[in-house]
């Protein structure tokens, strides 16, 4: 593959200044953005079945003036019947809102290749579809000599189809996966997803693939083209394709924890994992995102959010409350969903979250290190374990 291929597909990471981790606001996201450029699976549904609150959160964020564009790494279905999908769940939405990594995959490929080149699919229909309306033809032999090899997440791949990929990519076929996400949410758990696919094909060619999904910059640019967002906000369960999408491209993000990512592997995240907000699900869209304040009066790594400060000394992690606090109301810190009520005025239970995140980034990149958290901490934080290699 020519080295400049994907000169054009890099994005600068966002000033940190500008749009750092865990803002607040003083309106609701669906007030302060025209778009939400949001993920699908463990944000909007599991499998088959939505994710509760979704439905009626993004329904009520129109009312408000922010569109929904779902933006999928699962390159499986094309938009039409992903559509239908949502619409089934209740999730509004029509063909020309969705954008998928087999888009992103197959516009990169009819970029690079003539009309009507063969391309190897390994994938499903959505992938198939989106060839085909790129002028691109897709084949399934090796013996077909493609040019290029496209594979995307598909769960009834067989040893067959696989080896015809691994054949085609050995004998010289340019080697393009629609996304990397080594798992994928369903109703019964975690499965395998594109990435462990791609992994088994890596160990079999010794080659690596060009990856279009997120959070490649192929996929935000598919997105923005697509949807025609002039100030969106992504939004999704993964750190390391939605939230690193947001900080590649400088777009804000908003984190849920409806999905794969725990509160614990937030704790733990490098800066380029941090996200913009955060929220317990879908309905942090209809609310302000409460500030998380540095707090040198409590420590050279401490900060407060809500009712909660949290501070790291001597490398472990400790809350105390702030009798302060930030008039949030009484429902923080607790845990236990939003507080007393659904109104705007209730917290979601992560206030002291928020906190212990700000403390522990300001202590890593200080380059201290977490090895312990108290054991007197609020209910919201009870299942927190130290971040991963600290000593």
């Amino acid at each position: 593959m020519p080295s400049d291929l994907t000169a054009d597909l890099v994005a600068e990471p966002r000033d940190a200044a500008r749009s750092g981790p865990l803002c607040g606001t003083d309106r609701p996201l669906a007030d302060l953005f025209d778009v939400a450029l949001m993920d699908l699976d463990g944000v909007v549904n599991r499998g088959g079945a939505a994710v509760p609150h979704a439905p009626e959160s993004i329904a009520a964020a129109g009312r408000c003036g922010m569109r929904t564009v779902y933006v999928t790494n699962n390159a499986l279905r094309p938009p039409g019947e992903v559509a239908d999908r949502l619409t089934g769940f209740g999730v509004p939405a029509r063909a020309a809102d969705v954008v998928t990594s087999a888009q992103a995959a197959a516009h990169v490929l009819a970029g690079r290749l003539p009309a009507g080149a063969r391309v190897l699919l390994l994938g499903g229909r959505g992938l198939r579809q989106a060839l085909t309306e790129e002028g691109l033809t897709p084949v399934d032999s090796a013996e077909d000599a493609p040019v290029a090899v496209v594979q995307g997440f598909d769960p009834d791949l067989t040893y067959a189809r696989l080896a015809e990929a691994t054949y085609a990519i050995r004998a010289g076929a340019w080697w393009v996966a629609s996304n990397a996400d080594r798992t994928v949410p369903t109703e019964r758990g975690i499965a395998p997803g594109n990435g462990a696919v791609a992994a088994l094909l890596r160990a079999a060619t010794d080659q690596e693939p060009l990856v279009t999904g997120k959070p490649e910059a192929a996929m935000h640019q598919e997105s923005m083209r697509r949807s025609g967002a002039r100030n969106p906000v992504i939004v999704g369960d993964r750190l390391d394709t939605d939230i690193e999408a947001g900080y590649r491209s400088s777009t804000p993000t908003l984190l849920v924890f409806t999905g794969v990512t725990t509160p614990s592997e937030l704790l733990a995240a490098p800066p380029e994992h941090r996200p913009t907000y955060l929220a317990a699900d879908l309905r942090g869209l209809l609310h302000p995102a409460p500030p998380v304040r540095a707090r040198p009066d409590a420590g050279a790594h401490a900060a407060g959010c809500g009712g909660w400060i949290a501070r790291v000394d001597g490398g472990e992690l400790s809350w105390s409350a702030d009798r302060a606090g930030n008039g949030r109301g009484t429902g923080e810190g607790t845990g236990t969903g939003r507080g007393t009520g659904e109104d705007a005025d209730a917290g979601d239970g992560l206030d002291a979250l928020r906190a212990a995140c700000a403390a522990v980034w300001s202590a890593t990149d200080a380059g201290g290190a977490v090895h312990t958290i108290a054991a007197d901490r609020p209910e919201g934080c009870a299942d927190l374990v130290a971040p991963a290699g600290a000593p």
